[in-house]
């Protein structure tokens, strides 16, 4: 069982970085720290579809040197999610602090709890 972990330890990093990222996002009220677990989870799936994505011995698919053997590209199609990802996901982080930075601005704090509370009282 050992052995299967450490031939696949980007999958298998990529598993505890987004176990991680997970945990930070269930069990902090933190909205920073939330945010930092969506972030987490976001690198491990990207680190996940690269492991996945990359086939030892193979290069990426230029055409170069009159090489026109599909066996010796590798898939680029998950390079493209990567990439889309990692554009997505700095679009929402931006979104998402943006919005923190409101919720600080009115409530004066960044505990959701605290936040929900004070929401709950202005609708009174």
């Amino acid at each position: 069982m050992l052995e299967h972990l450490l031939d696949n330890y980007y999958e298998t990093v990529s598993i505890i970085l987004f176990g991680i990222g997970f945990t930070m996002l269930l069990l902090n009220r933190n909205l920073i720290k939330k945010i930092m677990g969506l972030n987490i989870m976001d690198t491990a799936i990207y680190l996940f579809l690269t492991a996945k994505g990359y086939i030892a011995g193979r290069v990426a698919p230029i055409l170069t040197a009159g090489v026109q053997e599909k066996d010796a590209f590798i898939n680029p199609v998950p390079s493209g999610l990567v990439l889309t990802g990692i554009v997505v996901s700095v679009s929402v982080t931006a979104f998402m602090l943006s919005l923190t930075i409101r919720l600080y601005r009115r409530y004066h704090t960044l505990d959701i709890d605290k936040i929900a509370m004070l929401a709950k009282r202005e609708d009174l």
